[in-house]
């Protein structure tokens, strides 16, 4: 096939290859042009920067820009709109901002894209800002110029803003559409704000637009994260059509509120009826089965949907890995991982953190230190997770080495930071180093320790014997000590036989957790080692009295290609050897 030599072939070809969305080829071809001794007019350069804007490559962004210079080109209008636009796209707003007002028309769409480039990236007072300034300008901000800020306030984590702009909106008299109520309603959820939720449902049932998919989508997800269970199920069930997206959202809404067996049962009815499920309502279930602790169904689901067809992506597999390191399965974890190689999505940062905690659960810490190490980029969970790892396994000289490497990298530690080096120094009975870390979190980060580091304090002063002083601590805490605390502080007074104190803890946990039956035991046993047999009996009533028994003990083992769970005097296993055998 011979190459075309003529500006007008070449022309036509760059044109063709933009509708079909083949941006490096209207590049090369670009080059081509240019090589040759062509001169690209006017009409050229929108086509061009649109494949730099689509292929967010900025250098070669600039270097069209520069060649649009030179030929004058760049003082046309759609050249310039062109060029703003792909300035935003690539995150360039001061170059953006700058192109604009050197503009001597700007139009309304320029302005909006700037607007909301500011908004996504989280620049409020620089949006809002450019966004007076549009309408200083004369120009009337129409409806996409107040959805782009919309959105861009509501990905970039600022809901309030997402909100007042909506409602800014409103008392403009500009009509919603989908676009707009679909943006805010996400905010609308992370503010919990039912009441406008409720104002904006009946708007779209006022408008006639409860048809509209995304919308529905929005107001379940809206309504979960409310708490609203009923309300949401009740748009899931008026929906006109079966749709995939409002399968992700009622599926994460109902694990949301801890209603998984709902979650699971309407994801089945979605898969029996022959909805195409993709991606995102797939890991939206592993998702919801992993985090409530339904780590054998996450699995399960992981090999349905690979029978299924879909293909995991860089968010399935951290969702997927938590249930393999919870359930010890190393197998699936290994499978998972070399499927991320082979997906080339290993490289992810937060893979790579999901792949760092599933090894060090896993117990293998040295292969969790080795994908730390191979880490192209890391943030703070990564830190975090092998951090964690460490602490796990008790290995406090290397968990203190990487958090002095992390502020070295200069990674700020956070609380889940602090909660790891507290509970390495306390497995290792490194009592004054830790007393040493939990001082320095306030007068040194500013950081206010939370219940999780006053419960790393109790274990490390309880294992060192110091029971009255983590007494004390608890009783001085600006806030009220939960069970996790208590809960320490009892199980250290049953290792040193500490009765007083450990009758003090248990009242405590009795209270908050009437039927945790460990909590009775622990006290049991406090009594039998002090030869008070009497309240012995008197908790063991107690315990009758409510309904409790001690759970038996129980372990995983893999037995390929499947998991099996045995339990303490197991009679009943298949795989159970038995006595007369």
């Amino acid at each position: 096939m011979q190459t075309p030599s003529s500006s007008s072939s070449i022309h036509s070809l760059i044109y063709a290859c933009s509708k079909l969305n083949d941006f490096k080829r209207v590049l090369s071809l670009f080059s081509r042009l240019l090589y040759q001794g062509h001169v690209a007019d006017a009409f050229l350069f929108p086509t061009v920067v649109k494949a730099c804007t689509a292929l967010s490559n900025i250098k070669a962004g600039r270097q069209v820009h520069a060649i649009a210079s030179v030929s004058g080109s760049d003082s046309d209008p759609f050249v310039q709109s062109s060029l703003v636009h792909m300035y935003v796209k690539c995150s360039q707003l001061k170059d953006a901002r700058k192109l604009l007002d050197a503009m001597s028309e700007p139009d309304v769409v320029s302005w909006s894209a700037l607007v909301a480039g500011y908004a996504r990236l989280g620049h409020v007072s620089e949006a809002k800002e450019v966004f007076e300034d549009m309408e200083n300008e004369g120009i009337e901000p129409n409806i996409v110029c107040c959805n782009g800020l919309i959105a861009g306030f509501n990905q970039s984590g600022y809901y309030l803003e997402s909100v007042s702009m909506f409602r800014k909106m409103h008392s403009r008299g500009l009509k919603h559409n989908g676009a707009g109520i679909s943006s805010v309603l996400p905010a609308v959820g992370d503010l919990e704000d039912l009441i406008l939720g409720n104002q904006i449902h009946g708007y779209v049932i006022k408008m006639g637009m409860v048809s509209d998919k995304c919308i529905v989508s929005s107001l379940i997800d809206m309504y979960g994260k409310c708490g609203c269970s009923s309300q949401m199920s009740q748009v899931f069930d008026e929906m006109e059509a079966l749709d995939v997206g409002a399968c992700s959202a009622i599926v994460s809404g109902l694990s949301r509120n801890g209603l998984v067996d709902e979650a699971l049962m309407v994801f089945r009815q979605f898969k029996d009826k022959g909805v195409d499920l993709n991606v995102v309502s797939w890991t939206s279930m592993i998702a919801a089965c992993s985090q409530n602790g339904r780590d054998m169904e996450a699995l399960d689901l992981f090999r349905e949907m690979q029978i299924a067809g879909v293909k995991p992506n860089s968010i399935t597999i951290p969702c997927l890995l938590p249930a393999c390191g919870n359930t010890a399965t190393l197998i699936h974890g290994k499978a998972a991982h070399g499927f991320s190689i082979r997906s080339g999505i290993s490289d992810d940062v937060y893979v790579g953190s999901a792949l760092i905690d599933m090894y060090a659960k896993c117990g293998r810490i040295k292969t969790s230190r080795l994908c730390f190490d191979r880490m192209p980029m890391r943030n703070l969970v990564s830190w975090n997770a092998i951090l964690g790892g460490y602490a796990m396994h008790g290995k406090a000289k290397e968990a203190i080495e990487i958090f002095h490497l992390m502020q070295r990298s200069g990674q700020k530690p956070d609380l889940v930071s602090f909660t790891g080096i507290l509970s390495a120094c306390s497995q290792s009975g490194l009592t004054e180093e830790g007393q040493c870390y939990f001082n320095d979190m306030s007068r040194e980060h500013g950081i206010e320790p939370g219940v999780e580091h006053y419960t790393c304090m109790v274990s490390l002063l309880g294992r060192a014997g110091k029971l009255e002083e983590a007494y004390s601590m608890i009783k001085k805490m600006p806030f009220e000590p939960d069970g996790c605390l208590w809960g320490a502080l009892l199980s250290f007074c049953r290792v040193h036989n500490n009765m007083t104190l450990g009758e003090i803890a248990a009242k405590q946990l009795f209270k908050l957790e009437p039927t945790n039956h460990v909590n009775y035991i622990l006290l049991s046993n406090i009594y039998a080692s002090k030869g008070k047999w009497r309240e012995v009996n008197e908790v063991r009533d107690m315990m009758s009295k409510i309904g409790l028994r001690k759970d038996p003990g129980c372990s995983w083992i893999e037995v390929r290609p499947k998991e099996k769970c045995f339990y303490l005097r197991d009679i009943l296993h298949p795989h159970m050897t038995h006595p007369s055998a």
